[in-house]
């Protein structure tokens, strides 16, 4: 019966979006059926509103800030929220959850595309924000521990494997070393790339850019979360997503790369600069970047297409 309704709702996404690539329409389609799940729950989200929703998820972190984490909340909000499981060091992610359980050691990416339990769980043109709210991060974690005489810039940095394909979002050495000497008299840069050891890794692998030696040596004036992370773990923060979200709730300005670095810091407010290029990932398909990454906080979001454009948003905007 499921698999009738997917090929019937892949009809009705080809109907409605005729010059859709036709392989995207599975994304639609999916975000059809990921609505019409939640219309099981219609008795008990809106007439009983007794706590029932156990909601557990280890797929890749970048769709759980956008999708999972809103739907948490809003059942939270809405008294119907039981338990919350997820991969370890999320507990401060679900500060909200009556019951919070960090059950997964590892990310499965493939788990995010049958998880049709939450809806909006995958790309799409036709999101639907019913079940779905912001989680006040910034209000939450806003701390007198983080903070310095100039405003906070943030570069959220990776060097992963993307798509089994070599990096492809990321700032190289002489980049960032355009931007500290430019904005670094302006603003208080901290820098943050995690290392495997810090995050619970999914399918990207992380690469070596060797360029937390080369910050310390040359500047020495950027704070690196990594330093923070030696310094204030474990006595302030409880685990490295703990110290990013402390961090990042006490900044306005951020620069970040597709994926979940991006997400996170999407969900702080101010502006966010996103180096994604276009050619990889299905973001500016659907427009995302104007849709639905603006609704995690209200943040501005300036989408960065190559490394120049991010040195030009910075120009314009910061």
């Amino acid at each position: 019966m499921q698999q009738l309704i997917l090929k019937s709702l892949y009809v009705v996404a080809r109907l409605r979006y005729p010059k859709l690539r036709k392989d995207l329409g599975y994304f639609v389609r999916d975000n059809y059926y990921c609505k019409l799940v939640q219309g099981r729950h219609i008795i008990q989200d809106y007439i009983l509103k007794k706590k029932y929703k156990v909601i557990s998820y280890y797929g890749e972190f970048d769709q759980e800030l956008r999708y999972v984490l809103p739907f948490a909340y809003w059942h939270h909000l809405n008294g119907t929220l039981l338990k919350t499981i997820g991969a370890q060091h999320t507990k401060e992610f679900y500060f909200f959850s009556p019951d919070h359980e960090e059950r997964f050691q590892q990310r499965v990416w493939r788990e995010s595309y049958t998880h049709y339990d939450v809806p909006n769980m995958t790309h799409s043109n036709s999101y639907s924000f019913r079940n779905w709210t912001q989680v006040p991060y910034k209000a939450y974690f806003r701390n007198d521990i983080f903070v310095y005489a100039k405003p906070i810039l943030i570069i959220a940095n990776k060097y992963n494997v993307e798509w089994d394909q070599p990096p492809i979002n990321f700032l190289d050495i002489p980049t960032l070393d355009q931007i500290i000497k430019t904005y670094g008299a302006t603003y208080q840069i901290i820098y943050n790339r995690p290392l495997p050891s810090q995050i619970v890794q999914d399918n990207s692998e992380t690469m070596q850019l060797n360029e937390h030696a080369w910050l310390r040596e040359n500047h020495p004036d950027v704070v690196l979360m990594d330093d923070l992370y030696a310094r204030f773990y474990p006595q302030v923060a409880n685990n490295y997503n703990h110290l990013q979200l402390m961090v990042y709730a006490n900044c306005d300005h951020f620069i970040s790369m597709h994926g979940g670095t991006a997400a996170l810091a999407s969900c702080f407010g101010g502006t966010n600069i996103i180096l994604s290029n276009p050619n990889w990932g299905m973001e500016h398909h659907f427009n995302e970047y104007q849709t639905l990454f603006p609704k995690l906080s209200s943040a501005t979001i300036l989408h960065a297409h190559d490394r120049a454009e991010v040195l030009t948003h910075l120009n314009n905007y910061y």
